[in-house]
Protein backbone atom coordinates (compact mmCIF):
# COMPACT_ATOMS: atom_id res chain seq x y z
CA UNK A 1 0.00 0.00 0.00
CA UNK A 2 1.03 3.09 -0.78
CA UNK A 3 2.32 5.34 2.16
CA UNK A 4 -0.38 8.03 1.68
CA UNK A 5 -3.18 5.37 1.87
CA UNK A 6 -1.50 3.68 4.96
CA UNK A 7 -1.70 6.91 6.26
CA UNK A 8 -4.99 8.15 5.10
CA UNK A 9 -6.40 4.76 6.69
CA UNK A 10 -4.27 4.86 9.77
CA UNK A 11 -5.42 8.77 10.77
CA UNK A 12 -8.56 8.69 9.39
CA UNK A 13 -7.52 12.67 8.69
CA UNK A 14 -4.80 13.91 7.37
CA UNK A 15 -3.40 17.75 7.80
CA UNK A 16 -1.20 19.34 5.37
CA UNK A 17 1.10 22.42 5.31
CA UNK A 18 0.04 26.20 4.86
CA UNK A 19 0.76 29.24 3.28
CA UNK A 20 4.27 29.25 1.32
CA UNK A 21 4.12 32.74 -0.33
CA UNK A 22 3.06 34.38 2.84
CA UNK A 23 5.76 32.78 4.36
CA UNK A 24 8.58 33.65 2.52
CA UNK A 25 7.35 37.40 2.31
CA UNK A 26 7.53 37.15 5.66
CA UNK A 27 11.22 36.52 5.23
CA UNK A 28 11.73 39.01 2.82
CA UNK A 29 10.86 37.70 -0.47
CA UNK A 30 10.06 40.80 -2.50
CA UNK A 31 6.71 41.66 -4.29
CA UNK A 32 7.31 40.58 -7.84
CA UNK A 33 10.34 38.30 -6.71
CA UNK A 34 9.91 34.94 -7.89
CA UNK A 35 9.64 32.39 -4.73
CA UNK A 36 11.01 29.53 -6.93
CA UNK A 37 14.35 31.42 -7.18
CA UNK A 38 15.07 31.14 -3.48
CA UNK A 39 15.45 27.37 -3.85
CA UNK A 40 18.67 28.48 -5.36
CA UNK A 41 19.66 31.77 -3.96
CA UNK A 42 18.39 31.14 -0.54
CA UNK A 43 17.93 27.25 0.38
CA UNK A 44 18.16 27.92 4.40
CA UNK A 45 15.10 29.87 4.42
CA UNK A 46 13.19 27.60 1.93
CA UNK A 47 13.95 25.02 4.54
CA UNK A 48 13.37 26.88 7.54
CA UNK A 49 9.70 26.91 5.97
CA UNK A 50 8.71 23.11 5.41
CA UNK A 51 10.49 22.48 8.51
CA UNK A 52 8.40 25.02 10.50
CA UNK A 53 5.13 22.98 9.15
CA UNK A 54 7.05 19.49 10.18
CA UNK A 55 7.76 20.94 13.50
CA UNK A 56 3.42 22.23 13.72
CA UNK A 57 2.53 18.52 13.10
CA UNK A 58 1.71 18.06 9.91
CA UNK A 59 1.18 15.06 7.92
CA UNK A 60 2.40 16.27 4.42
CA UNK A 61 4.58 19.41 3.28
CA UNK A 62 4.50 20.81 -0.01
CA UNK A 63 7.39 22.47 -1.95
CA UNK A 64 8.67 25.63 -3.10
CA UNK A 65 7.73 24.97 -6.64
CA UNK A 66 4.66 26.47 -7.22
CA UNK A 67 5.59 28.52 -10.24
CA UNK A 68 8.30 25.94 -11.90
CA UNK A 69 6.96 24.78 -14.77
CA UNK A 70 9.21 25.63 -17.65
CA UNK A 71 7.04 28.21 -18.82
CA UNK A 72 6.57 30.20 -16.07
CA UNK A 73 10.20 30.07 -14.76
CA UNK A 74 10.88 30.92 -18.54
CA UNK A 75 9.40 33.93 -18.56
CA UNK A 76 11.11 35.39 -15.01
CA UNK A 77 14.98 34.05 -16.80
CA UNK A 78 15.07 30.70 -15.16
CA UNK A 79 13.96 28.36 -18.12
CA UNK A 80 17.53 26.99 -18.12
CA UNK A 81 17.29 26.01 -14.39
CA UNK A 82 13.94 24.53 -14.22
CA UNK A 83 15.44 21.19 -13.36
CA UNK A 84 17.66 22.45 -10.70
CA UNK A 85 15.36 24.70 -9.44
CA UNK A 86 12.13 21.82 -9.03
CA UNK A 87 14.96 19.06 -8.21
CA UNK A 88 16.27 21.47 -5.39
CA UNK A 89 12.46 22.44 -4.01
CA UNK A 90 11.99 18.62 -3.57
CA UNK A 91 15.09 17.96 -1.94
CA UNK A 92 14.80 20.77 0.46
CA UNK A 93 11.29 19.92 1.70
CA UNK A 94 12.62 16.13 2.02
CA UNK A 95 15.08 17.14 3.93
CA UNK A 96 13.32 19.12 6.39
CA UNK A 97 10.84 16.29 6.30
CA UNK A 98 12.91 13.39 7.27
CA UNK A 99 10.47 10.62 8.41
CA UNK A 100 8.46 12.58 9.93
CA UNK A 101 5.78 14.06 6.84
CA UNK A 102 5.41 12.71 3.18
CA UNK A 103 6.32 15.65 0.86
CA UNK A 104 3.91 15.84 -1.83
CA UNK A 105 5.42 18.35 -4.18
CA UNK A 106 3.64 21.42 -5.75
CA UNK A 107 3.07 22.27 -9.60
CA UNK A 108 0.55 25.47 -10.15
CA UNK A 109 -0.64 27.19 -13.26
CA UNK A 110 1.50 27.68 -15.98
CA UNK A 111 0.03 31.07 -16.81
CA UNK A 112 -0.79 30.05 -19.87
CA UNK A 113 -4.15 28.63 -21.90
CA UNK A 114 -4.04 25.56 -24.05
CA UNK A 115 -5.21 26.24 -27.47
CA UNK A 116 -7.78 27.55 -29.01
CA UNK A 117 -7.82 29.56 -26.00
CA UNK A 118 -4.74 30.32 -25.87
CA UNK A 119 -1.35 29.73 -28.32
CA UNK A 120 0.13 27.29 -26.07
CA UNK A 121 -0.65 23.52 -27.91
CA UNK A 122 -1.60 20.87 -25.46
CA UNK A 123 1.76 18.45 -26.30
CA UNK A 124 3.89 21.49 -25.33
CA UNK A 125 2.01 21.99 -22.03
CA UNK A 126 2.06 18.28 -21.37
CA UNK A 127 5.96 18.72 -22.22
CA UNK A 128 6.80 21.25 -19.67
CA UNK A 129 4.87 19.97 -16.85
CA UNK A 130 6.64 16.36 -17.53
CA UNK A 131 9.90 17.98 -17.07
CA UNK A 132 8.90 19.68 -13.82
CA UNK A 133 7.01 16.33 -12.46
CA UNK A 134 10.32 13.92 -13.58
CA UNK A 135 13.00 17.03 -11.52
CA UNK A 136 10.59 17.07 -8.45
CA UNK A 137 10.83 12.89 -8.72
CA UNK A 138 14.24 13.36 -9.11
CA UNK A 139 14.33 15.41 -5.96
CA UNK A 140 12.67 13.32 -3.41
CA UNK A 141 9.39 14.16 -3.41
CA UNK A 142 6.35 11.36 -2.04
CA UNK A 143 3.59 12.32 -4.56
CA UNK A 144 2.58 15.63 -6.69
CA UNK A 145 0.26 18.04 -6.05
CA UNK A 146 -1.42 20.14 -9.01
CA UNK A 147 -2.83 22.83 -7.33
CA UNK A 148 -5.04 25.91 -7.87
CA UNK A 149 -5.57 25.40 -11.24
CA UNK A 150 -8.46 27.34 -12.67
CA UNK A 151 -8.77 25.44 -16.76
CA UNK A 152 -9.81 21.97 -16.27
CA UNK A 153 -8.07 21.44 -19.65
CA UNK A 154 -4.04 22.63 -18.40
CA UNK A 155 -5.32 20.57 -14.92
CA UNK A 156 -5.84 17.68 -17.38
CA UNK A 157 -2.50 18.29 -19.20
CA UNK A 158 -0.53 18.53 -15.37
CA UNK A 159 -2.20 15.16 -14.18
CA UNK A 160 -1.18 13.59 -17.57
CA UNK A 161 2.52 14.90 -17.79
CA UNK A 162 3.01 13.69 -13.52
CA UNK A 163 1.81 10.27 -14.72
CA UNK A 164 3.14 9.39 -17.39
CA UNK A 165 6.37 10.67 -16.45
CA UNK A 166 6.58 9.36 -12.56
CA UNK A 167 5.35 6.75 -10.76
CA UNK A 168 3.98 9.35 -7.94
CA UNK A 169 0.15 9.67 -6.78
CA UNK A 170 -0.93 12.97 -8.02
CA UNK A 171 -3.35 15.26 -6.53
CA UNK A 172 -5.07 17.69 -8.37
CA UNK A 173 -7.23 20.40 -7.09
CA UNK A 174 -8.87 23.82 -8.65
CA UNK A 175 -9.77 27.07 -7.28
CA UNK A 176 -13.43 28.34 -7.24
CA UNK A 177 -15.13 31.39 -6.72
CA UNK A 178 -19.03 31.90 -5.47
CA UNK A 179 -20.83 33.96 -8.05
CA UNK A 180 -24.67 34.22 -8.67
CA UNK A 181 -24.76 30.86 -10.63
CA UNK A 182 -22.86 29.36 -7.73
CA UNK A 183 -18.95 28.28 -7.84
CA UNK A 184 -16.94 27.81 -10.35
CA UNK A 185 -13.35 28.36 -11.61
CA UNK A 186 -12.64 31.45 -13.62
CA UNK A 187 -13.28 29.43 -16.62
CA UNK A 188 -16.25 28.40 -15.53
CA UNK A 189 -16.15 24.54 -14.47
CA UNK A 190 -18.00 23.53 -11.76
CA UNK A 191 -16.76 22.10 -8.46
CA UNK A 192 -19.27 18.31 -9.10
CA UNK A 193 -17.67 18.62 -12.70
CA UNK A 194 -14.00 18.89 -11.75
CA UNK A 195 -14.21 15.73 -9.03
CA UNK A 196 -15.67 13.81 -11.74
CA UNK A 197 -13.78 14.22 -14.73
CA UNK A 198 -10.06 14.67 -12.64
CA UNK A 199 -11.18 11.20 -11.27
CA UNK A 200 -12.31 9.39 -14.81
CA UNK A 201 -8.45 11.29 -15.91
CA UNK A 202 -6.64 9.08 -13.43
CA UNK A 203 -6.31 11.25 -10.56
CA UNK A 204 -5.37 10.05 -7.29
CA UNK A 205 -6.99 12.70 -5.28
CA UNK A 206 -8.85 15.58 -6.22
CA UNK A 207 -10.08 18.83 -4.16
CA UNK A 208 -9.94 22.54 -3.97
CA UNK A 209 -7.50 25.10 -2.53
CA UNK A 210 -7.05 28.85 -2.44
CA UNK A 211 -9.63 31.37 -3.34
CA UNK A 212 -12.05 31.17 -0.48
CA UNK A 213 -11.99 30.74 3.61
CA UNK A 214 -12.78 27.61 5.47
CA UNK A 215 -16.43 28.41 6.29
CA UNK A 216 -17.25 28.07 2.15
CA UNK A 217 -14.94 25.89 1.26
CA UNK A 218 -17.09 23.59 3.43
CA UNK A 219 -19.83 23.85 0.64
CA UNK A 220 -17.60 23.64 -2.15
CA UNK A 221 -16.13 20.48 -0.89
CA UNK A 222 -19.81 18.99 -0.19
CA UNK A 223 -20.50 19.61 -4.01
CA UNK A 224 -17.37 17.64 -5.10
CA UNK A 225 -17.88 14.51 -2.54
CA UNK A 226 -21.58 14.44 -4.47
CA UNK A 227 -19.42 13.41 -7.81
CA UNK A 228 -16.13 11.65 -6.36
CA UNK A 229 -15.42 8.84 -3.89
CA UNK A 230 -11.69 9.39 -4.36
CA UNK A 231 -10.20 10.93 -1.41
CA UNK A 232 -10.75 14.65 -1.43
CA UNK A 233 -7.88 17.27 -0.69
CA UNK A 234 -8.70 21.22 0.83
CA UNK A 235 -6.37 23.79 1.52
CA UNK A 236 -8.77 27.12 2.12
CA UNK A 237 -7.10 30.88 3.08
CA UNK A 238 -7.50 32.22 6.44
CA UNK A 239 -10.33 34.30 4.62
CA UNK A 240 -10.08 36.67 1.30
CA UNK A 241 -7.34 39.14 1.70
CA UNK A 242 -7.80 42.62 3.10
CA UNK A 243 -5.61 45.57 2.29
CA UNK A 244 -4.88 47.61 5.91
CA UNK A 245 -2.23 50.26 5.76
CA UNK A 246 -0.63 49.07 2.96
CA UNK A 247 -0.02 45.30 4.36
CA UNK A 248 -1.85 41.91 3.30
CA UNK A 249 -4.53 40.72 6.09
CA UNK A 250 -5.70 37.43 6.37
CA UNK A 251 -8.43 37.75 9.22
CA UNK A 252 -9.06 33.77 9.88
CA UNK A 253 -7.38 32.34 13.30
CA UNK A 254 -5.95 29.42 13.71
CA UNK A 255 -8.76 29.25 16.35
CA UNK A 256 -11.43 30.29 13.47
CA UNK A 257 -10.76 27.84 11.31
CA UNK A 258 -9.48 24.72 13.38
CA UNK A 259 -13.06 25.40 15.05
CA UNK A 260 -14.46 24.46 11.58
CA UNK A 261 -12.12 20.96 10.82
CA UNK A 262 -15.40 18.03 12.09
CA UNK A 263 -17.86 20.22 9.39
CA UNK A 264 -15.07 20.08 6.67
CA UNK A 265 -14.69 16.69 7.51
CA UNK A 266 -18.59 16.25 7.59
CA UNK A 267 -18.84 17.36 4.17
CA UNK A 268 -16.09 15.05 2.68
CA UNK A 269 -12.95 16.42 3.46
CA UNK A 270 -10.04 13.78 3.67
CA UNK A 271 -6.79 16.07 3.76
CA UNK A 272 -7.03 19.86 5.15
CA UNK A 273 -4.20 22.12 5.41
CA UNK A 274 -4.27 25.85 4.33
CA UNK A 275 -3.55 28.16 1.69
CA UNK A 276 -2.41 31.98 1.51
CA UNK A 277 -2.49 33.73 4.91
CA UNK A 278 -2.22 30.43 7.10
CA UNK A 279 0.98 29.61 9.15
CA UNK A 280 2.19 27.16 11.51
CA UNK A 281 0.20 28.35 14.03
CA UNK A 282 -2.67 27.52 12.21
CA UNK A 283 -1.49 23.88 11.11
CA UNK A 284 -0.91 23.43 14.97
CA UNK A 285 -4.03 23.96 15.59
CA UNK A 286 -5.42 21.72 12.94
CA UNK A 287 -3.20 18.88 14.44
CA UNK A 288 -4.79 19.79 17.99
CA UNK A 289 -8.19 19.63 16.70
CA UNK A 290 -8.30 16.32 15.09
CA UNK A 291 -6.78 15.31 18.59
CA UNK A 292 -10.29 16.69 19.64
CA UNK A 293 -12.39 14.86 16.98
CA UNK A 294 -10.43 11.44 17.09
CA UNK A 295 -11.67 11.28 20.87
CA UNK A 296 -15.43 11.58 19.58
CA UNK A 297 -15.31 9.09 17.44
Amino acid sequence: MEPWKRLLREKKILIADGGWGTELQKRGLAPGEPPEAWNLSRPGEVRRVALSYVEAGADIILTNTFGGSLLKLTKVGLGEKAVEVNRKGATLSREAAGDRSLVFASIGPSGEFVAPLGTISEADMIQGFAEQARALAAGGADGIVVETMMDLAEARAALRAAKQSTALPVVVTMTFDKGPKGYATLMGIRPEQAAAELARDGADMVGANCGTGIEAMIELIGRMRSATSLPIWCKPNAGLPELIEGKTVYRETPEMMASKLGSLVQAGANIVGGCCGTTPSHIRAFVAERKKLAGMA
